[in-house]
């Protein structure tokens, strides 16, 4: 009997959703492009085909690997991403390649020593098939793994098909753009930290912009989403990753995992991972406490077992968004360095690589006011959005 591998993922999705959706939030008629397969079905008959995927992967609970088995599509391997095949593994970890249990198929990681699937790896194939859901940020890694992607099917002359999902930060485009001279694996592209595409359409512009090797010798086939706007909030049925599992942490991680390049925790090892922000120094100056503890998807977490003083910051769906208010926040990491006891201490070269530039430590250490620092953006966001505009695929409004 073939198992459902999502089964487990709702679970924990459902244990953690803490406070009831407000009626009429989300847009239900938004769908990703999985959900129907005879917009692509009909491109995969009589092809060996390879797929990149994970627990997001799915059809109304269904894993796209047992649809498209289902199908009689001749599915060869699984190429995996950062967090592994159901989304437990911890941030950073490195993902070993094995066997999946329930189909015999191997499965392939793509985050580790091999980010880029090898020319052997795509020898048997004809057609690669991505399907990730992305939160629409520029250091969450997917897009990193999609891009390796399509240079791979470019350089070895194989079709790559993305099924496209809505991007549930997509309704606004923030944050410093990325200065070439910092791209890392999170962050490829001069891309602000929040862009404001679906993964369709990111893909489109990286080909189109040249922004990958070879871009004009990748036959890319973009199946697009149904009913969705730029500007509809879409509810992520399964969690993207172990630290991201309600829809309060989709939106603050996009201001609070700049954190992760200074002393300061997000709650990983907590229930409330990337709604929360603190440590045991800031004691005294905040009076919210919890205690990181060893759990899946944060087996080793900051301040492990040690009582940490900080701020929550998304109670809710409704508050976050009103307080994101389509906008990175600084407030949070500004005044955690202001509270902080050993200033000199405070960043680590890491937030270098999430800022995608030296100038936002550096503004926040000379003391620049957060609209001063945003002002600062405001040049290379607007060139941005010019470029971005002609790969929407999707209205704005």
């Amino acid at each position: 009997m073939k198992i459902n591998r999502l089964i487990v993922f709702f679970i924990l999705w459902a244990s953690n959703q803490v406070n009831a959706t407000p009626k009429g939030l989300y847009d239900t008629a938004v769908q990703p492009a999985a959900y129907h397969p005879n917009d692509y079905l009909p491109m995969l008959k009589n092809k060996r085909v390879a797929l990149v995927i994970n627990q997001t992967s799915e059809i109304h609970g269904k894993s796209l690997l047992d649809v498209l088995i289902d199908n009689k599509i001749d599915v060869k391997r699984v190429f995996v991403p950062e967090h592994g095949f159901r989304g437990t593994e911890d941030a950073g970890t490195t993902i070993k390649n094995s066997i999946d249990s329930a189909t015999g198929l191997p499965v392939v990681s793509l985050y580790g020593g091999n980010k880029k699937p090898k020319k052997e790896q795509l020898t048997d194939i004809d057609i690669l098939v991505y399907d990730l859901q992305d939160v629409g940020v520029r250091f969450y890694t997917y897009i990193s793994t999609l891009e390796y992607c399509m240079e791979a099917c470019a350089e070895n002359g194989k079709e790559l098909m993305v099924l496209d999902r809505p991007n549930p930060n997509g309704f606004y485009i923030a944050g410093p753009v990325l200065e070439k001279a910092h791209k890392s694996f999170v962050g490829m592209q001069s891309i602000p930290i929040v862009y404001g595409m679906t993964t369709g359409e990111y893909a489109k512009m990286l080909q189109g912009e040249s922004w990958i090797a070879t871009a004009n010798k990748l036959i890319m086939h973009v199946i697009k989403c149904h009913n969705y706007t730029h500007a509809k909030l879409y509810k992520l049925p399964v969690p993207p990753s172990p630290n991201l599992q309600t829809m309060e942490a989709v939106y603050a991680y996009p201001s609070l995992c700049l954190f992760e390049g200074t002393v300061v925790s997000v709650g990983r090892g907590t229930d409330k991972p990337f709604r929360v922000y603190g440590c045991p120094e800031f004691e005294g100056k905040y009076f919210y406490e919890f205690v990181p503890m060893s759990r899946t998807g944060a087996k080793k977490p900051p301040f492990e077992n040690q009582k940490c003083y900080g701020e929550l910051v998304a109670k809710t769906e409704e508050e976050i968004l009103k307080t994101v208010d389509n906008d990175l926040q600084l407030k949070w990491i500004i005044n955690g360095y202001k509270n902080y006891h050993n200033r000199s201490k405070y960043f680590n070269s890491f937030f270098t690589k999430l800022a995608g530039n030296t100038s936002l430590e550096g503004s926040i250490k000379k003391g620049w006011s957060e609209k001063k620092i945003k002002n600062s953006w405001k040049t290379s966001i607007r060139e941005f959005k010019e470029v971005r505009r002609k790969y929407l695929l999707y209205p704005e409004k």
